[in-house]
């Protein structure tokens, strides 16, 4: 084997092997962003502990027949065409999809999203999209919180009040 064909072989390896570890997998184009914007785009998802990177086509589809399973089938030749990155989200299945989103938000008609797989199971453009918007784990979390806090916020502010006017009443 020559020194060219054992590159692709480990590339394609190494993309098989972020696909199947990666709890989510989206597939944009980017052919409208300047250098400024992808750098941009690039820390954004550095922050988020996304791997953004940019393959041959070939190779991903390679890649992803290895790796194999429904959700990946849809990484063909129909659909891998043209300049594509890849969003490899692995804490935060989410986290791709509300980065990409928050960036088409801010500039309109420069990247368009693809296809990916979340969690096993394949998403076009619109499911991205309304994955996107359901809000973090933190959010989620602090909203539980907030809801369970306040019944109990109410009563204590219930309880004073009353001590409140008992205090005012044994005054008078």
């Amino acid at each position: 084997m020559n020194n060219a064909m054992e590159t692709k072989s480990a590339v394609v390896a190494e993309i098989a092997e972020k696909l199947e570890k990666a709890a989510s997998v989206i597939v944009l184009d980017y052919k409208g962003l300047t250098v400024e914007q992808v750098t941009e785009l690039r820390s954004q998802m550095r922050e988020a502990g996304v791997e953004y990177k940019v393959y041959k086509n070939t190779l991903v589809r390679r890649a992803a027949s290895q790796v194999g399973g429904d959700a990946f089938a849809n990484f063909n030749e129909e659909q891998l065409v043209g300049p594509n990155a890849i969003a490899f989200g692995y804490d935060d299945p989410v986290a791709p999809a509300r980065i990409l989103k928050s960036f088409m938000d801010k500039n309109p008609e420069k990247i368009t999203l693809k296809m990916g797989v979340v969690e096993g199971e394949f998403y076009n453009e619109s499911k991205i999209v309304a994955l996107a918007s359901i809000p973090s784990r933190e959010v989620l979390i602090a909203k539980l919180l907030g809801s369970l806090k306040a019944p109990m916020s109410n009563f204590v502010y219930l309880l004073d009040a009353i001590i409140k006017k008992q205090d005012e009443a044994t005054e008078a």
